[in-house]
């Protein structure tokens, strides 16, 4: 089981890492736009082009922009998956959506510059990195704006309806309403747990009554790994920045 240690907030132009020596996403090439949905024993549904076995886990390819598939996957345990249902294909006509930032909805997934304004807007409104809420969307959604979960969390960042209203948000299926009010989430949670992310995390996950019970992460083995997950993916993001930085 890894560890948690205690942390500062991590803000929009400076960071720490929390834990070294994370694994580097393979980068796929482009694949058909989604062609199965399929449902976990967490709750959540998603649209994946295709399924991969990679040991005793099952990758979950999302599609992208204009329906391709890069380094864009969920890892699964080949157990939790308990339904998988063919899309039938969509007539291209009713396809095309407008992709607006602002009030008007974005009716299919963002672009990785439309998601990039969304995040950097909202970390930094609230002084938190980006790419800690970019891991955090990952874990949560898989960057699938009409996620829902078994239980009624919605959109990018799976909020509550109650946690939605409660952030003023108006439209959960909206990707900059969800991230900002998401964000606004986080927020609060740092700052109620002196900007400890690795409990800001759990309580996110599990919620701050069951890091409150038991004074720390939870015992709980998936908001254990979903703290992990999310930090794992952050380290990845820094490292690959690092990298690219020094060619």
């Amino acid at each position: 089981m890894v560890g948690f240690e205690m942390v500062m907030r991590l803000k929009t132009f400076r960071y720490r890492s929390i834990f070294c020596g994370a694994a580097m996403m393979l980068v796929m090439g482009s694949l058909a736009r989604a062609a199965e949905h399929v449902t976990l024993k967490n709750g959540f549904e998603l649209d994946c082009v295709r399924r991969e076995a990679s040991g005793d886990k099952i990758r979950l390819y999302l599609a992208g922009k204009d329906g391709a598939a890069d380094s864009n996957y969920l890892e699964v345990a080949a157990d939790s998956i308990v339904r998988v249902e063919i899309v039938p294909d969509v007539p291209k006509e009713t396809e095309a959506a407008p992709k607006v930032l602002g009030p008007v909805a974005i009716m299919t997934a963002p672009t990785k510059e439309e998601m990039h304004e969304m995040l950097a807007h909202a970390g930094e409104s609230h002084d938190i990195d980006e790419d800690l809420l970019a891991s955090v969307v990952r874990a949560e959604s898989g960057g699938q704006v009409r996620a829902v979960s078994r239980t009624g969390a919605q959109g990018l960042m799976q909020l509550m309806p109650g946690t939605a209203s409660a952030m003023g948000v108006q439209d959960a299926f909206q990707p900059a309403q969800n991230i900002a009010g998401g964000t606004a989430y986080l927020d609060a949670l740092l700052t109620r747990y002196h900007d400890n992310v690795a409990l800001a995390l759990a309580a996110y996950n599990a919620g701050p009554g069951a890091v409150d019970k038991y004074h720390g992460v939870p015992p709980y083995r998936e908001t254990r790994e979903y703290v992990a997950r999310v930090i794992r993916e952050f380290n990845r993001r820094k490292q690959l920045a690092v990298v690219a930085q020094t060619k």
